[in-house]
């Protein structure tokens, strides 16, 4: 949930019908850096996946900003000075807590160490804003009451976003759950497989998709059987999921590892060859297509050379790239190089929720205090963000369909 626009009178005009035409120009510029979170495929536990060269461009260009993020300016709109207010605080209390202990977790490990300062904010500065931001979580008796709290409290850092004005581009990922087998059977017969104990021996480049599948190699090291091949490649790029056993048990698995090859995006490999529109592009089409032309999964799915193991994970929540678990819209992904990990951060975009009347999903503005604890290979630069939007089928529709930009806020004690 990066960046903001010009001022909050034009960013919720933006979210409209009004921005598609240069939002879409961004992605035929942009390319792979979209199709990865657009259609829910993106990591959900580790940074796994490294540009292509069809996104570098982007990226270069955002990364040559001085600065991802930079104190608001006196002349700007403060947002926690305006009327909305968090959408979620007065049923999510808890689930917001929990989400601020596990980054004070993450605050107070070496990793965290390495990766401070950022912007000019320290780690002991963070640390300290974490503790007081879980204070006045605690204490305040409604989100206006929190806002007005941290507004008298904390300094706002703004992220400058994809083109140094602020827009940042939301979309959504989720954890899958589908159902698997611990051996292999008529129904189950696409395999997940676990770290090879000798991977750090292995020579570079590692051995692309295509070869680790057509061989023997990884003979022994299944951790998993799915009944359906694009369904085991979409726990690859998710990086974590749940499957329902037919004894009626659990199984978890979260990322271990990945080969040194180079991502590259199905959806955009579809809309490259005229398969596809890239309007047309969700995770539901893309299912859908597979189903209908099975022949081409082995064309396709081999184009992405990056190959990913995984780990038995004993039932735990999915873990962010911080090595803590990530809160349903709570914990957001943004590129680590460049924002505070584990920072507090405040998002303004849209969010699909449920019509009551039609029970169909409508995007409505929200603003809402996020914690910065993941990534993901196609969240580069500073204007890209992701939230994680839970586990399970209902999360993974309301993930496809955040596709908007927005504004993001980060924190800081004064």
């Amino acid at each position: 949930m990066t960046g903001s626009n010009h001022n909050y009178i034009h960013a919720y005009q933006k979210l409209g019908k009004g921005r598609s035409t240069s939002w879409q120009s961004w992605l035929y510029r942009g390319g792979d850096v979209l199709f990865a979170t657009w259609v829910g495929l993106i990591c959900a536990v580790p940074p796994c996946y490294m540009q292509t060269e069809f996104q570098a461009p982007v990226e270069a260009a955002e990364l040559q900003l001085a600065k991802a993020i930079a104190p608001i300016s006196p002349k700007a709109v403060n947002p926690l000075s305006l009327d909305l207010t968090d959408d979620l605080l007065e049923r999510d209390r808890a689930n917001l807590l929990q989400a601020i202990d596990n980054s004070i977790r993450y605050i107070r490990t070496p990793s965290a160490e390495r990766r401070y300062p950022v912007a000019g904010i320290s780690r002991d500065r963070m640390e300290r804003s974490l503790v007081r931001f879980r204070r006045l979580v605690q204490v305040s008796r409604s989100a206006k009451d929190l806002q007005q709290a941290v507004n008298r409290e904390f300094d706002l850092y703004r992220s400058v976003g994809r083109d140094g004005t602020g827009a940042v581009q939301f979309t959504g990922y989720y954890e899958a759950v589908y159902k698997a087998s611990r051996t292999r059977t008529d129904e189950f017969k696409y395999p997940l497989y676990r770290l090879p104990s000798d991977f750090d021996q292995w020579r570079s480049p590692h051995p692309t998709r295509a070869m680790l599948e057509g061989s023997k190699q990884l003979a022994g090291l299944e951790i998993a059987w799915l009944s359906d091949r694009f369904q085991a490649f979409l726990v690859h790029v998710q990086g974590s999921a749940r499957f329902e056993l037919p004894d009626g048990n659990l199984l978890t698995v979260g990322y271990a590892g990945k080969t040194d090859q180079l991502y590259r995006s199905v959806g955009a490999e579809l809309v490259r060859d005229g398969k596809m529109r890239l309007e047309d592009v969700t995770l539901q089409t893309l299912i859908a297509y597979f189903q209908k032309n099975p022949q081409d999964l082995n064309i396709y799915l081999n184009r992405n050379p990056s190959f990913v193991f995984f780990r038995e994970t004993n039932g735990q929540s999915a873990t962010g790239s911080l090595g803590v678990p990530v809160t349903a819209e709570r914990s957001i992904a943004t590129d680590k190089k460049i924002f505070p990990s584990g920072g507090i951060g405040l998002i303004r975009t849209e969010i699909p929720f449920e019509n009551p009347q039609t029970g169909k999903l409508e995007l409505r503005p929200v603003q809402r205090f996020m914690l910065d604890q993941d990534t993901g290979g196609a969240i580069r630069g500073a204007g890209r963000v992701d939230i994680f939007m839970g586990t399970g089928d209902r999360a993974k529709q309301r993930a496809g369909l955040i596709k908007g930009d927005g504004e993001l806020y980060y924190l800081v004690l004064k």
